[in-house]
């Protein structure tokens, strides 16, 4: 007999892990308990730094615990973390590329290694159930060796290209990809740790520098991906670690001149408004990536297999409380299926268990915090009136729910297309399901939103490459029962969207996305014959 194949972790692996995880996850849950109430810095040209104001981070699971204290940095935070970061790139930018990857190869063994405690802290502060938190913290360090190994496989990006046709000369040209600068971080809260650590180490593979601003909502994340790569031995200035308002540090840096580029992940109208103060107030056109949320359809065809699409579309829905970009949010169904698939999905959604995201046996965390609470309570409310809901719908306010932000896996009929909420996102365990009298019908009804981040199917094998074809999005996914919109992963999916979903058009963890934190060099020499 062969050797056994070693399990690796993936968000289409999780659902069966080896028992080892759960021990190692409880071993460092309970370190990072020990820890609450820990105060942390800001990390700045490679020295701690603390400001006057700090920020409680406190767990949407129990809004008493305290999670840690955190820094409200100031404008002059701000500044000192451009001027650090801009003074490392004069040396980090000519670092030969061997030696960059060497250490950010360094850095994502050391996320790796501490995928247990890093995907505790996400369990705690964003409300991941245990496997959806070590899921994070290991495609963090997949990502940065991804971008490591694009550079790597492409040479470094020095490419020798044709010799102009001079006669008496000899003629080379030599097209060379270089750094931009300082590259700024803005991350969400929902994947604080591939949101953070994956642009963050594709920009500096590439040679920029980074300020990593991360989430309000969810710092410690980011705090020990900074540690990472100051453990690794990153050179001071060449990753900052800034936390903060919007406000306040985040506008600073937004606006600081010698930003060079910006990666933001977050919702339509603060990375358009990113998007739009960039091109009219910076001094230049400056490279914006921009990953903006979604409205991922599931289509099911008549021929679909019922149990493997209800399966794919509860886990897409409802996984990580419907706070994913790439959630299932809409569901459109052929007619003669339209029954079967609605009953079993409403069986699915209620199995699913509600609770501490730090139990194994637990599905479903709660919301990030009191808005996204408010929000569920008035999407419900609208959507009761003017549609039928089938199950979920209220908030979970006793016991051990009592101190938290827990709502409940909410499925929606009868809501007509007209509707704003078949096309705005609503990041909330919220799904509405629609019957359309064919897949053309589907289709159009999928693509008419301003989104188009992922997709999913399920029917026929001559029905997908129709699908496939048609669809517009930037991830699509066919017949998967581990998710029917949900689950890329470097090097498998790459990760983007289309339309109102992406600025780029190009996805993260793939084949183009480390060219753009790059700007092409071409050299010419011309010497006589």
């Amino acid at each position: 007999m062969g050797a056994e194949k070693k399990f690796k972790l993936t968000y289409g692996t999780m659902f069966n892990p080896p028992e080892e995880f759960h021990d190692r996850y409880e071993a460092e849950l309970a370190k990072l308990k020990a820890s609450f109430g820990t105060e942390y810095p800001m990390i700045i040209n490679g020295k701690d730094v603390k400001s006057s104001e700090k920020f409680d981070n406190r767990s949407p699971i129990n809004t008493d615990q305290v999670i840690g204290i955190f820094q409200k940095g100031t404008v002059e935070d701000a500044n000192a973390a451009v001027a650090a970061a801009k003074a490392a790139f004069k040396t980090w930018g000519k670092t030969p590329w061997q030696e960059r990857i060497r250490l950010l190869r360094k850095a994502a063994d050391l996320i790796e290694e501490r995928s247990y405690y890093i995907g505790a802290v996400m369990s705690l502060e964003v409300g991941k159930n245990r496997m959806e938190g070590i899921g994070d913290a290991v495609e963090t360090a997949d990502l940065i060796r991804y971008a490591c190994q694009q550079l790597e496989e492409n040479n470094g990006f020095v490419t020798e290209m044709g010799s102009d046709p001079f006669e008496g000369f000899t003629s080379t040209n030599t097209s060379v990809m270089k750094p931009y600068g300082v590259w700024l971080v803005i991350s969400p809260f929902n994947f604080p740790g591939a949101l953070t650590g994956g642009p963050s180490g594709a920009a500096l593979a590439a040679g920029n520098t980074v300020i990593m601003k991360p989430a309000t909502d969810t710092p410690l994340t980011a705090y020990h991906l900074a540690r990472a790569f100051q453990d690794a031995g990153l050179p001071n200035g060449v990753c900052n670690y800034v936390t903060g308002p919007g406000r306040t540090i985040g506008n600073t840096l937004v606006n600081h001149k010698d930003i060079a580029g910006v990666t933001f992940t977050g919702s339509f109208d603060v990375g358009m408004g990113i998007f739009r103060q960039w091109a009219q107030d910076g001094p230049y056109v400056r490279p914006t990536i921009l990953e903006l949320g979604g409205k991922n359809a599931a289509l099911v065809s008549k021929n679909a297999d019922i149990e493997l699409a209800a399966l794919g579309i509860v886990r897409s829905a409802f996984g990580l409380q419907g706070q994913k970009c790439s959630a299932c949010s809409r569901v459109l169904v052929e007619a003669p299926v339209y029954d079967a698939l609605v009953k079993r999905v409403v069986e699915l959604t209620n199995k699913l268990a509600i609770g501490d995201p730090t139990d194994r046996k637990i599905f479903m965390g709660p919301v990030i915090n009191k808005a996204a609470y408010q929000d569920y309570q008035d999407f419900v409310k609208d959507l009761g009136q003017n549609g039928n809901i089938l199950t979920g719908g209220k908030l979970l306010t006793e016991g051990d729910y009592s101190k938290g932000y827990f709502a409940t896996p909410t499925l929606v009929v009868d809501v007509p297309f007209s509707h704003p909420l078949w096309k705005q996102e609503m990041f909330l365990p919220i799904t509405t399901i629609g019957k359309v009298k064919d897949l053309q019908e589907g289709m159009q009804i999928a693509n008419n939103v301003n989104y188009g981040l992922t997709s999913g199917f399920y029917g026929s094998e001559d029905e997908v490459d129709w699908f496939f074809e048609n669809i517009e999005a930037g991830v699509n996914y066919a017949n998967r029962p581990q998710g029917a919109t949900t689950g890329a992963w470097p090097g498998f999916q790459p990760f983007g969207g289309w339309k109102g979903s992406g600025a780029t058009g190009k996805n993260a963890g793939g084949v183009h996305y480390l060219q753009m934190y790059m700007r092409e060099h071409i050299r010419n020499q011309v010497k006589k014959a």
